[in-house]
């Protein structure tokens, strides 16, 4: 029996666009996988949502609880309350009531396809 040896890396022209090219510029987006990024791009665009989801994923414990939340900002509960459900309406948290309080956490695999999307791109595509 003879040993064959496989790459674990591809060579050439697609190990150098596995490297360097985020998936946004190897290959054009479809229609609907453009649909399904945009409300998670949508979801973000906002510098409270942004600092809602930080908060959330870099709580003690991966979750955070809505009363740890709010003295964070100069808003209102209800206020609050909305850029949360957009977050979760975008797929990005999940939340759970116990007792009094709600608990959120980041959902790691949408938050992943936010970063996938851009990482890495360490030059222009059209090198």
């Amino acid at each position: 029996m003879t040993a064959t040896t496989l790459p674990l890396v591809p060579s050439g022209k697609d190990a150098q666009d596995a490297v360097c090219c985020a998936p946004i510029a190897r290959q054009p987006l479809g229609e609907g996988e453009a649909a399904e990024l945009a409300v998670l791009l949508k979801a973000v665009a906002d510098p409270v949502r942004l600092r809602l989801l930080s908060m959330i994923g870099s709580h003690a414990g991966g979750e955070a609880c809505v009363c740890d939340l709010t003295d964070a900002f100069d808003l209102t509960a209800p206020t609050i309350s909305h850029h949360l459900k957009v977050l979760r309406t975008a797929g990005l948290i999940g939340g759970e009531r116990r007792g009094t309080w709600v608990y959120y956490w980041i959902i790691p695999e949408h938050v992943a396809r936010l970063g996938a999307l851009f990482t890495p791109l360490v030059q222009p595509a059209r090198a």
